[in-house]
């Protein structure tokens, strides 16, 4: 009974720290947790004399792991994992004001953020209710123009247009808003802060800045309902890299 309990306990951790997790993290803590499990059920079938038990399922096994632990661990390289230089290239992108720090996945399109300061700073924008995303964003228009306009991008692609029925601030901000970043957003950008916002290295090529610019471009143009603001700085980041 004690064990069983334990076990409860830790599935019931596991399960929230798992869902606590990014979108774009999910896969790699998923493989994180079944290695964690895999090890103390070989402990325990240590302790307890049972380790025949676990040979025997792992004859049983044997075909069906020696097919898929390479692709496993190919799909785990490839989504930006420790795989070099080449494999992380253009993975992710990062763009940040002064309270708004915003990562963008290029292969699934998924954005996720974290709020640097102010009255919500530390906590993660998946983790906010729906009615702390006014607030947040009011904040933000009373002392960051850029973290706002990053995290509208977001209330977009999370919820649509749903939640501009709430902001009733929107009216008095929006138009002017979008006139003043139809250009450079947030001033010069550094080559540090350029590479970022198109996820590359220092000393990335011609070619590669072009292809992580194209890239960035189709997930977040305007024209493809996405975003003036960030592709104002996706622009101005490979005029910075090329110029």
């Amino acid at each position: 009974m004690p064990l069983t309990l334990l076990v409860i306990v830790l599935s019931v951790a596991a399960w929230v720290w798992l869902r606590n997790q990014p979108a774009s993290q999910r896969k790699p803590a998923i493989l994180k947790l079944a290695l964690i499990a895999g090890v103390g059920v070989l402990v325990l079938l240590a302790v307890t004399g049972r380790l025949q038990i676990l040979f025997a399922a792992l004859a049983f096994l044997y075909p069906l792991l020696r097919r898929m632990l390479p692709s496993l661990l190919t799909g785990q390289l490839g989504s930006g994992g420790h795989g070099g230089a080449q494999a992380r290239t253009g993975n992710q992108s990062h763009v940040a004001g002064d309270i708004l720090e915003m990562t963008l996945d290029h292969d699934s399109g998924t954005m996720s953020g974290k709020i640097l300061k102010g009255p919500m700073a530390g906590r993660r924008l998946a983790d906010l209710e729906e009615s702390e995303f006014i607030s947040l964003l009011q904040y933000c228009r009373h002392h960051d123009d850029d973290s706002a306009r990053l995290l509208e991008t977001y209330l977009d692609r999370r919820f649509g247009d749903s939640w501009r029925a709430d902001d009733t601030a929107s009216a008095d901000y929006g138009e002017a808003g979008d006139q003043n970043h139809s250009g450079n957003a947030g001033g010069p950008l550094t080559e540090s802060e350029a590479l970022d916002i198109l996820g590359l290295q220092s000393g990335a090529s011609r070619e590669e800045i072009i292809r992580a610019h194209r890239r960035m471009m189709q997930k977040v143009h305007p024209d493809h309902g996405g975003s003036n603001y960030l592709a104002a700085r996706i622009n101005e980041a490979k005029e910075r890299l090329l110029g």
